[in-house]
């Protein structure tokens, strides 16, 4: 809800303490019953909150849904329809997080039309990814789908850095393959392309975009 004017801001995290939370601590978990939603906060400017969005298949396999950060709202859509958590919430790094109880969110959503709308808005963009997604796994091999999701990714979260535009996010190569829907050697040979290409630059769970514009080129992003 970064989106939010100040006040409105500070009343929404007054509902609950901030807590901190550990790389690898489950935050919700797929098919649990909802009581409570999640405001994302960073450690610090270049530090910020991530978790990733996971889904559950019957055959033991995951779907990288998506992933949220600082500012971000998770579990609302539960919230507000009453129904079990669709996905398991697992964090990416250490951060922190405010617990707002179900009942006091939707209240604090009564109370303020702003508030409403800002989640729509939230809610229509993470629709938007979806779809596109969708559209990239019916239209792009891995390579052309991986650059397209680092394109987003550097534009929304990056900042940069001596490299060029560090995408703000750790991540693994497999999960990378999970959010273009590509096995994890796809997804290496992928991120070798790339890299051999001079678009990207990678370490530990780290990403750099050197070539903004020539990765734009590549996955074929119009802007």
């Amino acid at each position: 809800m970064a989106g939010l004017k100040a006040s409105l801001q500070a009343e929404l995290l007054a509902i609950a303490p901030e807590q901190r939370v550990r790389a690898g601590q489950r935050l919700m978990a797929q098919g649990a019953s909802t009581d409570q939603v999640l405001v994302l906060r960073a450690r610090g400017s270049r530090s910020p909150a991530c978790v990733k969005v996971v889904g559950g298949l019957d055959n033991g396999a995951e779907v990288l849904f998506g992933i949220r950060v600082s500012g971000d709202l998770v579990g609302e859509l539960a919230a507000i329809r009453d129904t079990d958590r669709s996905a398991t919430v697992i964090a990416c790094t250490d951060g922190a997080v405010h617990r707002l109880p179900k009942e006091r969110f939707l209240g604090f959503l009564h109370r303020n039309p702003e508030a409403w709308r800002l989640l729509a808005t939230m809610l229509g963009d993470r629709l938007d990814w979806a779809n596109q997604r969708r559209l990239d796994f019916a239209g792009y091999p891995v390579d052309q789908r991986l650059a397209r999701v680092l394109v987003q990714l550097a534009e929304r979260h990056g900042y940069p850095d001596e490299d060029g535009v560090n995408l703000g996010i750790e991540l693994t190569q497999e999960e990378l393959g999970k959010l273009v829907g590509a096995a994890r050697e796809s997804a290496v040979k992928a991120v070798k392309q790339l890299r051999a290409a001079g678009l990207i630059r990678t370490g530990y769970r780290r990403v750099v975009v050197s070539d903004l514009r020539g990765l734009r080129e590549f996955a074929m992003v119009s802007r």
